[in-house]
């Protein structure tokens, strides 16, 4: 809609610089078909520079950015273009184009940076030394959750444990859909739309942890299944979809929005050994128990080997027989093989 509004300031103001060149001495005093030749050549300019304006491929930007940046480099380019064209056209004061050339570059050039500025992405930025105009949405991509990875809970693990930097989008079609489910009359249903709200009051109550709740700009038809219109979210963010829904996963990446799979995450976090695995080690010290030996991998992991004490400073053989994942790392305790 701004988009249109820009446009049709832009063919006003070529229109209202037409009129300016009508009231002028030399167009007065010139042939009846002048000044509707000026009037085509005006109209014909905006709708001109807004057709190959529509080749561009449409983006987005915070649109109070794009114009200020816009008018504002509009402007300075316009300085430099006449200063430019001043040893290629020498222009006295009493020439017609002298008043006329600099408003209708200006416009141009106005609304070309304006409308760039306007269709570019959320993810692009106007650096200037220690200040940053970014988008709506704060963080290098926001993590637009789904239903699922609410209601799932483990989104609230890894946020606490400062995996994502960048903060989570809940869209509110997402909210009101748990807000239904924790009315239902199913069992079920209420169970986890009440697991859903839980998890997002705790998400909330962490000072460390940014959650937004954003409606769509561009309401989805209702026929549109929930995913669907996640995904649409996450790409009218620039962000991605936090699920644990294979099919939703999938449906992002046909429609190239990025997406994390919780499930995914889990199995990659997955201890590297299991029970019966065998492993060399080269015990170097003693452990907490008597007949407790221990000795490092080449990663760091302590091994905890039963019986082993009498081998210490010796690389045996060992058979795991469990694994502990700690916030100080792994444990895998074995016993020789």
């Amino acid at each position: 809609m701004a988009l249109l509004v820009l446009r049709a300031i832009f063919v006003m103001v070529s229109v209202g610089i037409a009129v300016l060149i009508f009231n002028s001495p030399a167009v007065q005093a010139s042939p009846t078909w002048v000044p509707w030749a000026i009037l085509a050549g005006m109209v014909a300019l905006p709708l001109t520079v807004i057709g190959f304006d529509g080749l561009i491929r449409r983006k987005e930007l915070t649109t109070i950015t794009a114009i200020y940046f816009g008018l504002l480099i509009g402007v300075f380019l316009t300085y430099v273009t006449m200063l430019a064209l001043q040893p290629v056209m020498p222009l006295s004061q009493n020439d017609p184009l002298h008043s006329w050339l600099p408003l209708i570059v200006g416009s141009v050039l106005c609304y070309i940076c304006t409308s760039l500025l306007m269709q570019t992405r959320d993810d692009f930025r106007f650096l200037i030394p220690y200040v940053e105009f970014a988008r709506d949405v704060r963080g290098l991509r926001p993590n637009v959750l789904d239903s699922s990875a609410i209601v799932d809970g483990r989104i609230a693990d890894l946020a606490e444990a400062g995996v994502f930097e960048s903060r989570f989008v809940v869209p509110s079609f997402v909210l009101d859909e748990l807000q239904v489910a924790a009315e239902s009359g199913d069992r079920q249903k209420r169970t986890r739309g009440r697991r859903g709200l839980d998890v997002l009051a705790r998400l909330r109550e962490n000072d460390a942890i940014d959650i937004d709740v954003i409606s769509p700009r561009q309401e989805s038809h209702d026929e549109l299944s929930t995913e669907t219109r996640v995904i649409d979210l996450a790409r009218e963010l620039g962000g991605r979809v936090i699920t644990v829904e294979l099919s939703a996963a999938k449906l992002a990446g046909v429609r190239t929005v990025p997406a994390i799979n919780v499930n995914d995450v889990a199995a990659a976090l997955k201890p590297s050994f299991v029970a019966g695995d065998a492993v060399s080690v080269r015990l170097v010290k003693q452990g907490e128990e008597p007949d407790q030996a221990v000795g490092y991998l080449e990663d760091g992991t302590m091994v905890v080997v039963e019986n082993g004490r009498d081998q210490i400073g010796r690389t045996v053989r060992a058979s795991v027989t469990s694994t502990l994942q700690t916030s100080a790392g792994r444990l895998v305790f074995a016993r020789p093989a």
